[in-house]
């Protein structure tokens, strides 16, 4: 079993705070159908400006699955809003390996360039809470907090 010590210094749970409003200001609108409709033509309106591509078209699955993405982001940005914990920062870098991950998987594919743009911040808010992770674990220490 690998154990990790949980990062100690002060401007982790910053850090988790920091990422949890960025989820939420940049997700709220995905979560439910008529906000995510404003916010895909807002998409679609500033990638076809930049000339990074367009959205397609909206259809039923589409919103489905952007709709419960939104929900649960909102939700998990709550959480770490409120209770930024180490824990949290750790689970959050792992699940932005996971969205960097897909998001370059569709760019690949030919997804919005504008995709680009989330990529970056995936990519830097996932080193930022996973890299303190690291050199902890190095150390073997064991500094876990546990639920009550």
């Amino acid at each position: 079993m690998i154990r990790l010590a949980a990062p100690t210094h002060p401007a982790y749970p910053r850090v988790v705070r920091a990422s949890a409003w960025y989820d939420l200001v940049v997700t709220a609108g995905f979560a439910t159908p008529w906000t995510y409709a404003l916010v895909h033509d807002g998409l679609s309106s500033l990638g076809d400006a930049l000339g990074l591509g367009v959205l397609p078209a909206l259809d039923p699955m589409q919103i489905l699955y952007a709709n419960l993405m939104g929900s649960v982001v909102v939700v998990w940005a709550l959480l770490r809003i409120i209770e930024p914990l180490p824990a949290h920062g750790l689970f959050d870098g792992v699940a932005r390996v996971q969205f960097a991950l897909w998001q370059a998987y569709a760019l690949g594919h030919g997804a919005t360039r504008l995709l680009w743009l989330f990529l970056l911040v995936e990519v830097a808010f996932g080193v930022a809470q996973l890299w303190p992770w690291r050199w902890t674990r190095r150390t073997g220490l064991v500094s876990y907090p546990r639920l009550p």
